[in-house]
């Protein structure tokens, strides 16, 4: 009778921890799981131990729960007595989390070891009936089948242990009715004259196929997994995972000598062996990340937890740390075991398109990429790929906007996770994670960290002047960082002056912390130079979240600036920037040189620098400002737009930035001072507008499509107006380039990246010296259906720049190269196919660079390379079965080449004959990786 204690046990901590829920905040989450745990077992213990009084079964069954639960009571008093001590809080919170496991774990293993025990009981029982009748009845199964679902339905109220038990018990059903059954088979088998050998197993359709006679090397971990099989049921899952990838390691194992033997096979060389990172794959974490310890270990908790929450949102204001958190969490040695390949990292801004995140999802998987028309049709596709992986899976959406946008992406899969970054607090997800500012100990390890130079040596600190300033940056890790950048170096007189300033109340910051944020940066913005103030605020042109071209601003700045060194005052400016941390500059080439080149180089600004850079752009009238930033949702224009007549608009720069629903019907515009137009699109068809035509100081046009597919363009003939006589640059960009059957005589340079341009440049009425007859650049970057250079090229005798970089189709270049009398600069980078250089080369007596690095198919240089006699640079990074010929003795300007280590020995030979050569020795750090990131939804052009 002792054990009819454990129902009141079961009630008497349930009282308790209702109580304590009501009158504190402090465990809410571990004590309400608690709660929910013991309302839906407790009517059922209750029962239990009515049964097991009228059975006669021993109390010692159930005295390890009871234990627990008395134990449990206590602490949840000793819980509701705990005041303001924040350790002893985490030590109680810690014992909850221990006690909530010790329950579950005792119903899910102790509780089901002995329901299977009596499971097995009764069909010991069904056995001694049958040999007293002398036959087996069938009637018994049937009288069982409905009182043991009963009994095992009411036993466990967890969803995860019904399909456990459900599995145990239709396996000892079918026990029994086997051995109801069998006198009756064996029976009927020898009348059939079967005899036993009708009994023999047949497989079925799903059935492990019979194992290979010789495994090498599977012997250990086969001994390893047999000994963990018999292990607890909850092993069988991690197990699955295990072998699965054990398979993957070996079969790549086996492959990869085979994969680069078949590589060198077809000339790809070191280049098709770079490693490219999926679209999705997380960012590389902060080395240093203070203040985060904390959330990040909540945080991991959570997130490792079979049983955890499906939805985790983190939230904070702009510039707190969220992405930097979630970034060190995805790198967590523990988070990876878990989930492994499968983290997906998404950053989703304001303006999130559904139907491209999930083709880079897919895309980053190495699946076929679908079309989507719909974002329904493209969740349920999204759905179907994640329930064929059987792992783990963490889909992280970083800065979202929008609750329901979370809600599409939730699915009820096992061991599916989502973790949302957020300025926003999401309810519906639970009660989240708010990220709370740096404490004074971590914000100054942030704020010493800014404010120290590159080398180390900080000229002036002082403890007093940083604690005010941490104390009017409030803690937050953007703020921080921008005011250490901006006192970095500097001398006392400035901080003080600085501080001084806010004590008498002259602060950068205003109530509401999002709002501070942008006066902090406001402040950092006014510190500029006023022409490096002014290129800044250009960078709002480009979408948000997005990487920005180097060459794309140097076409812009180059224009409204009117600078004449080419891109030097560009990077000298990002340079500035990047100090003072309001872009983050990154160069792709390791040991890169300023050689004026920066294909694959690109700035990233924070969303809030940008929406700073907004405000400033909409702080005067429309008519007035001097750069106009329209984003434009559907075709819902701006009300001043509709409403405009004749009033013309005085802005030199126009950027507008359209949706996938946009439908290319322009409203007009009357603005005849715009220089520079900016056009960010995501329509597989795009119109260029017809307003452009009365823009007669127009000088450089960029376009670019983010969105999944290339963009055809239209009414591109109007770019051959003469009223737009004076275009010298244009930039285009994931599109299908429209046929060139224009002119455009003072076109001095344009740039081809991404684009399907094999079409028209095989077109043979097309010549392209006629459409820009006095071109000074052309550029084709990442052209995969580049197969030749289109025809009349080498007639245009004024280029001096030509980069063909990236173009894996590109075999041959024509013949009459030679003509090309002015050009200096020759690129032919990672051009994999390309087998060999011209004889014709040799008559480019102007060229100063030529670079064939990633060409791993040219053999040798041509004989008569000596006569460019111009040559000062020679880049050939990755091409050690080139072959110098004798002639190269002759480069008397030659004075630097960049190659690898196989490459310079053959440079030893003739330094004697090249006293001012310099051998250059670097790695094969040709980038491939640019592209297929910056732009994951531009995966390949040629896909239709």
């Amino acid at each position: 009778m002792a054990d009819t204690v454990l129902g009141t046990v079961f009630a008497e901590l349930l009282k308790v921890v209702t109580h304590v829920i009501s009158k504190s905040l402090k465990y809410e989450t571990e004590l309400e799981k608690l709660k929910s745990i013991l309302e839906s077992i407790t009517p059922l213990i209750q029962e239990i131990e009515t049964l097991n009084i009228a059975l006669n079964i021993p109390v010692q069954q159930t005295a390890k729960l009871k234990e627990e639960l008395i134990k449990g009571t206590e602490l949840v008093r000793k819980c509701s007595e705990v005041k303001c001590s924040c350790f002893k809080k985490v030590n109680y919170s810690d014992k909850l989390i221990k006690l909530n496991q010790s329950i579950e774990r005792i119903c899910r293993v102790d509780m089901l070891t002995q329901l299977i025990r009596d499971n097995k009981k009764i069909l010991e029982k069904v056995e001694k009936i049958g040999k007293i009748l002398g036959t087996e009845p069938p009637e018994i199964t049937p009288g069982l089948d409905a009182p043991l679902k009963e009994v095992r339905t009411e036993l466990v109220n967890d969803e995860e242990m019904q399909e456990t038990i459900q599995t145990q018990m239709t396996r000892d059903n079918e026990e029994i009715s086997e051995g109801v059954n069998t006198p009756v088979n064996s029976l009927e088998g020898n009348k059939k004259g079967g005899g036993v050998f009708n009994r023999v197993e047949i497989d079925g359709l799903c059935s492990a196929p019979d194992p290979p006679e010789i495994t090498p090397g599977l012997d250990d971990p086969l001994k390893e997994l047999r000994t963990e099989l018999v292990k607890d049921e909850e092993m069988q899952e991690i197990i699955q995972t295990q072998m699965t990838r054990d398979d993957e390691n070996i079969s790549e194992r086996v492959n990869t000598p085979v994969n680069i033997l078949e590589g060198n096979k077809k000339g790809a060389g070191v280049f098709n062996r770079v490693e490219i990172g999926g679209p999705c794959s997380p960012p590389d974490p902060l080395v240093s990340t203070p203040g985060l310890d904390a959330p990040m270990k909540e945080l991991k908790t959570e997130l490792v937890k079979d049983d955890g929450m499906q939805v985790i949102v983190v939230s904070a204001s702009g510039g707190a740390g969220k992405t930097t958190l979630v970034k060190k969490l995805c790198a967590d040695d523990q988070v990876k075991d878990k989930f492994q390949e499968n983290i997906f990292f998404i950053t989703v801004s304001k303006t999130p398109d559904v139907k491209i995140i999930v083709q880079r999802i897919f895309q980053h998987k190495k699946r076929e990429v679908p079309t989507f028309q719909t974002d329904e049709a493209a969740i349920n596709d999204l759905e179907r790929l994640l329930k064929s992986i059987v792992k783990a899976i963490l889909l992280v959406l970083d800065d979202v906007w929008s609750e329901s946008l979370v809600q599409k992406f939730k699915f009820r899969l096992p061991n599916y996770k989502i973790l949302v970054t957020s300025r926003s607090i999401f309810p519906q997800f639970g009660s989240g994670y708010l990220l709370k500012p740096l404490n004074d100990e971590a914000a100054m390890i942030v704020f010493r960290s800014s404010v120290t130079p590159q080398d180390g040596k900080l000229s002036f600190f002082d403890e007093k002047l940083a604690k005010k300033i941490l104390k009017v940056c409030k803690g937050s890790p953007l703020a921080l960082t921008v005011v250490g950048r901006l006192l970095c170096g500097k001398p006392a007189v400035v901080w003080q002056s600085t501080v001084k300033e806010w004590d008498k109340g002259k602060s950068i910051f205003i109530s509401g912390t999002g709002t501070e944020l942008l006066v902090c940066l406001q402040s950092s913005l006014d510190a500029l130079d006023e022409e490096v103030k002014e290129c800044y605020l250009n960078l709002g042109s480009f979408p948000q979240d997005q990487r920005i071209p180097i060459n794309a601003l140097i076409d812009m700045w180059m224009e409204l600036h009117e600078w004449v060194e080419d891109g030097l005052s560009a990077i000298t400016y990002l340079h500035q920037l990047s100090s003072r941390c309001m872009v983050n500059l990154v160069i792709a080439r390791e040991n890169a040189t300023d050689d004026g080149y920066y294909n694959d180089d690109f700035i990233m600004q924070h969303d809030l620098l940008r929406e700073l850079i907004i405000h400033q752009s909409i702080s005067q009238p429309v008519q007035q400002t001097k750069r106009l930033i329209i984003d434009i949702s559907g075709n819902k224009f701006p009300k001043w737009w509709s409403e405009q007549k004749q009033n013309p608009i005085h802005a030199r720069l126009l950027s507008i930035s359209t949706d996938e629903k946009f439908s290319s019907s322009w409203c007009d515009l009357n603005a005849p001072e715009v220089e520079v137009v900016v056009l960010n699109l995501r329509t597989t068809e795009y119109t260029l507008p017809n307003f452009m035509q009365n823009m007669g100081k127009l000088k450089v046009l960029i376009v670019t499509n983010y969105g999944f597919l290339p963009s055809e363009l239209s009414n591109f003939s109007l770019l051959g107006s003469p009223s737009l006589s004076n275009l010298k640059r244009i930039r285009l960009e994931h599109v299908s380039i429209p046929s060139f059957g224009l002119q455009m005589k003072n076109l001095q340079k344009i740039s081809l990246v991404m684009c399907n341009v094999g079409q028209d440049f095989r077109n043979s009425n097309f010549q392209i010296s006629n459409a820009f007859p006095n071109l000074l650049e052309f550029g084709i970057d990442y052209c995969n259906d580049l197969e030749e250079l289109p025809d009349g090229l080498c007639d245009i005798v004024s280029l001096k720049k030509l980069n063909i970089t990236n173009c894996h189709n590109l075999s041959t270049l024509p013949e009459d190269i030679g003509k090309l009398v002015n050009l200096e600069e020759l690129r032919l980078t990672s051009c994999t196919d390309l087998s060999e250089l011209p004889e014709m080369v040799a008559k480019l007596s102007n060229l100063k660079l030529l670079d064939i690095s990633g060409c791993p198919c040219i053999s040798k240089l041509t004989t008569q390379v000596g006569k460019l006699r111009s040559l000062e640079t020679l880049c050939m990074i990755g091409c050690s079965s080139c072959k110098l010929p004798p002639s190269i003795k002759k480069l008397e300007r030659l004075n630097l080449v960049k190659c690898d280590k196989e490459t310079a020995s053959q440079w030893e030979t003739y330094k004697h004959n090249l006293p001012k050569l310099k051998v250059e020795v670097l790695k094969d750090d040709i980038n491939l990786n640019f592209y297929e990131q910056s732009f994951s939804s531009h995966k390949t052009i040629n896909n239709h």
